[in-house]
């Protein structure tokens, strides 16, 4: 099919069914409203004088245009639902309908944090029993649910590690967290936030973590490493043992970044390798929404060395009921967050784990390492590995195959804009030069990973037959041309002003 792209331009701005869209503050009158009030009543202040003293600034527009506002807007959006979403390391899977409507039956969705315990056994009979299997799964005999994100589980875990360094009075002299070159941001940041400095280990040659760089790193004032594991590479951590013994022998706790879990769930447990903690991404391995739409989820198993010191609440079951512990015992560093969780994310996950099974989660943790090596394989005859080898549940590339083409990389992801796909996860980790990291999720056929490596080896090949212009102009079908990108962070417009 040929794409006339000189087109001339429509005197509404619409392109076929690609409606354009103003903003709601153009469309929409700041004196108008599309809801009738009666006439207001005179009554007493009772605001004490806090009463608004000036207009709204919002603008007004009827039941149908506001419809028509957002579904134009959803419109120019990407989602799961239109195509695959390959962001590595954020894992943007299919949320299966049956996680959304068993978290929507009542009881579960209208249930308020503040309900009696006798009025929610069912929910906290559902948060004891999501625990079990999150114990099971990773082969550690405590979870504390509350966390309400990743970088949120990741502070429980080390809150937990310094309460236990705290305890056996070496507070003040462990004070240095290692951390790979390649982690994720929020490792160091977790780190810094609890009180410790943080120290980068190098990685190897292979991409993983250089272990003779960490033994040497190690001493008396290391309290803690913090390792992802499949690694932020999208590659398994061969010494992983190795790491947590030498850690083990130096002191020091071992912390794992659960957030690649999906790749391994099923088919090894974080406990049998060492690990003393470990937050474990609901919506990246149990396919809640992505970030949960508000408050996700990010339960933190603890390792024997580690479980008295979990937060509260945590559920127990006496005499045949459930009940919510809210006092924290003598070595609890307290409590993390005002209530139990996040039951929405719970629900979901759980649906998600029952549905599937142990076997099919297991399948589910396989079928990602395929898809994933699908994709290196197939690409790598026009795109460059960042590594050689297999890798697990994404695939990495660098821009070497750019080279000389006058292409970037970030050139390289407009143009997936036109061909219709959302880039993947560009120039991270930054120990890759120009880096493509790719996770296509178990949620992809054999025929949509076609397409998409098929579309990426198209744009390869053009770029090194030369076709810069074309990639510096991308993306030209999109409802808005490329941005400068630096002007735009530096000078956002953050507030809408008449003309």
């Amino acid at each position: 099919m040929t794409i006339n792209t000189q087109a001339p331009p429509t005197f509404t701005g619409n392109k076929a069914l690609q409606i354009e869209e103003a903003l709601s503050f153009e469309i929409g009158g700041l004196d108008r409203t599309g809801v009738d009030f009666p006439p207001a009543e005179d009554r007493a202040d009772r605001l004490g004088g806090l009463g608004r003293g000036s207009d709204i600034g919002l603008p007004g527009l009827s039941e149908p245009e506001t419809m028509r506002h957002f579904v134009r807007l959803s419109q120019k959006n990407y989602a799961i639902d239109m195509g695959p979403f390959p962001l590595g390391s954020c894992t943007m899977k299919h949320n299966p309908r049956l996680n959304e409507k068993i978290a929507r039956l009542p009881g579960f969705a209208d249930l308020h944090p503040l309900a009696p315990q006798s009025c929610a056994q069912g929910a906290l009979e559902l948060i004891d029993t999501l625990a079990y299997w999150l114990k099971e799964l990773t082969g550690m005999p405590a979870v504390a649910m509350s966390p309400k994100a990743g970088a949120h589980g990741e502070l429980c875990g080390m809150m937990a590690i310094k309460a236990a360094i705290d305890a056996r009075g070496e507070g003040a002299r462990r004070t240095r967290v290692l951390a790979p070159e390649s982690a994720h941001g929020t490792n160091p940041a977790t780190a810094v936030q609890c009180g410790f400095t943080v120290e980068a280990i190098p990685a190897d040659a292979t991409g993983r973590v250089d272990l003779a760089a960490l033994k040497e790193k190690l001493g008396p004032d290391v309290a803690a490493i913090m390792v992802t594991n499949p690694n932020t590479c999208g590659l398994f951590e061969r010494d992983i043992r190795a790491i947590a013994d030498a850690v083990h022998d130096a002191g020091g706790y071992f912390y794992c970044d659960g957030a690649n879990f999906n790749a391994i769930a099923g088919k090894v447990k974080p406990g049998d390798l060492g690990v003393d903690a470990m937050h474990i991404n609901l919506h990246k391995t149990f396919s809640t929404p992505h970030g949960g739409g508000g408050p996700g989820a990010g339960p933190t198993v603890l390792a024997q060395t580690l479980a008295e010191f979990a937060p509260v609440p945590f559920v127990v079951r006496r005499d045949g009921k459930y009940q919510l512990v809210e006092t924290p015992g003598a070595e609890s560093f307290g409590r993390l967050t005002a209530f139990h969780g996040q039951m929405g994310m719970f629900t979901r996950a759980l649906a998600y784990m029952m549905s599937h099974g142990v076997d099919g989660v297991r399948q589910v943790a396989e079928d990602a390492v395929l898809n994933a090596n699908y994709v290196l394989a197939r690409l790598k005859a026009e795109m460059t590995p960042a590594f050689d080898g297999y890798c697990m549940h994404e695939a990495l590339f660098d821009d070497r195959f750019l080279k000389d083409t006058g292409v970037e990389t970030i050139d390289f992801a407009k143009a997936m804009i036109d061909e219709g796909y959302h880039p993947m996860t560009m120039y991270f980790p930054l120990v890759v030069h120009g880096a493509m990291l790719i996770e296509p999720t178990e949620s992809e056929s054999k025929r949509e990973l076609d397409l998409f490596c098929d579309a990426l080896l198209s744009l390869a090949k053009r770029a090194k037959a030369g076709a810069t212009e074309a990639f510096k102009a991308a993306p030209v079908y999109a409802p808005r041309r490329r941005l400068d990108e630096t002007a735009a962070a530096r000078k956002p417009v953050l507030r809408w002003t008449p003309a």
